[in-house]
């Protein structure tokens, strides 16, 4: 791609989507590199991921992605990449996909295994890569990011660690679940991406100048402020867990008596569909009562929009133990 010294993250999210949308449909693969940036997860809250004023100060950019899983600090010592396949079953080729770039890093000598629902670790170091996908038009986009090195100082600043999620990992900070290549790997970051390209790719296509004015396009929704910092309301019922299999999860309602008006969900799970949309129709509406929760549960199957979640899980999830009353205000900028 021309023009992409000292892009945004948002720039080559929204590059993804044009390939999707624009060109034949086959496999395509691109990586990127960016200036220290904070990208969060499609239905996380930016203000209990995110230390904001902490970006703002170290001019650390922060964009929110389309799909979902949790937040990541990427700088000029990650390697991000990008691939949009057509369509199909998302999970072999998501595994696929994991096990070739494990397998390209073998090649140079690094100790790594694929893990978990989209990791691959550094072995007896922590996790190098993690990755991401979501649904487009008849195409499945993955994106990730590869640690060669990063600012450790910028990360802890920067991210909000899941304590819950950490507790349960078995560590006590952000810096002890990451392994960094460059302590395994003698070869420099631009020789480790050449590599990379070179093993998953046969051929290359150039866009053109207009071609990224289309992107640019696409780019300028990303900035905007409902869809970085979303719409939440400020009186709600909360409930949240994390799901073995399938990550956290926080549903909020907001009632009128007992009734539901409105449903926001958030959390660091994979996506099948419009979850969000899914969960508003299942509730939005009705009483809220363990049974009517569990009949809309059982009638519309809300939980198949979200990778992991099973009917049990989600019903258990909104048992009374699990609700608290709360007053959310929401950042604003």
């Amino acid at each position: 791609m021309p023009s992409t010294s000292n892009r945004r993250a948002a720039f080559f999210l929204a590059a993804e989507e044009y390939v999707a949308s624009s060109l034949p449909q086959d496999n395509y693969f691109f990586s990127w590199i960016l200036n220290p940036t904070v990208v969060l997860g499609r239905n996380q809250r930016i203000n209990q991921e995110v230390n904001l004023d902490f970006c703002q100060t170290e001019k650390i950019d922060v964009i929110r992605r389309r799909s979902g899983g949790g937040c990541i600090f990427a700088d000029n010592g990650n390697i991000m990449f990008s691939l949009i396949t057509g369509a199909g079953a998302v999970e072999p080729i998501f595994a696929a996909y994991a096990q070739n770039v494990a397998h390209s890093l073998q090649c140079l000598g690094a100790d790594v295994y694929v893990s978990g629902r989209n990791d691959i670790m550094l072995n007896g170091h922590g996790k190098i890569c993690g990755n991401a996908f979501y649904h487009s038009a008849n195409r499945n986009i993955v994106h990730g990011t590869m640690l060669y090195d990063t600012n450790t100082r910028l990360m802890k600043g920067a991210l909000r660690p899941d304590l819950e999620k950490l507790k349960s990992a078995g560590v006590k900070s952000v810096r002890k679940r990451i392994g960094l290549l460059k302590d395994t790997l003698s070869c420099h970051i631009e020789d480790l991406r050449t590599h990379l390209i070179h093993s998953l790719t046969n051929r290359s296509i150039t866009l053109t100048e207009k071609d990224v004015k289309k992107i640019e396009t696409i780019e300028s929704e990303y900035y905007k402020k409902e869809f970085l910092y979303g719409r939440h309301n400020s009186s709600l019922l909360i409930c949240s867990d994390r799901i073995e299999g399938c990550g956290k999860i926080e549903i909020r309602f907001d009632l009128s008596g007992n009734m539901i008006n409105a449903v926001e969900l958030s959390g660091d799970f994979f996506e099948w569909n419009d979850s969000l949309t899914v969960f508003q129709e299942t509730f939005s509406g009705i009483e809220f009562s363990p049974a009517s929760i569990k009949e809309a549960i059982r009638n519309n199957c809300p939980e198949k929009s979200i990778r992991g979640l099973s009917q049990e899980s989600l019903i258990a999830l909104l048992t009374p133990d699990k609700l608290e009353s709360t007053n959310y205000q929401p950042y604003t900028n």
